[in-house]
């Protein structure tokens, strides 16, 4: 199998969240599903409030659904939506 490139946006509860703690526990719980390379950016949305946008890889053979439960069940995230994904080639 190959391997898939995915990006998320996980929006958090308001703006006063601490975004480096949602960017850690993502990452953990990204890792402890299969995925690598963990990149983090951080998009504005509106009045102070930034979504944190997730980058990693994970074999296509994986299933995705328990990341994305497992990443909305993170304390201080409100939603999370696969922003795209696509197969890795090279």
């Amino acid at each position: 199998m190959g391997t898939a490139l995915l990006k998320m946006k996980l929006m958090p509860t308001s703006p006063e969240v601490d975004l480096e703690e949602i960017k850690a526990n993502s990452k953990i719980l990204v890792e402890e599903k299969g995925g690598k390379r963990c990149v983090f950016e951080e998009e504005p949305i509106a009045f102070g409030l930034k979504a944190v946008i997730l980058f990693f890889e994970i074999d296509e053979s994986q299933e995705l659904e328990p990341i994305e439960e497992g990443l909305r069940e993170l304390k201080n995230v409100n939603s999370v939506q696969v922003i795209d994904m696509r197969r890795a080639f090279g």
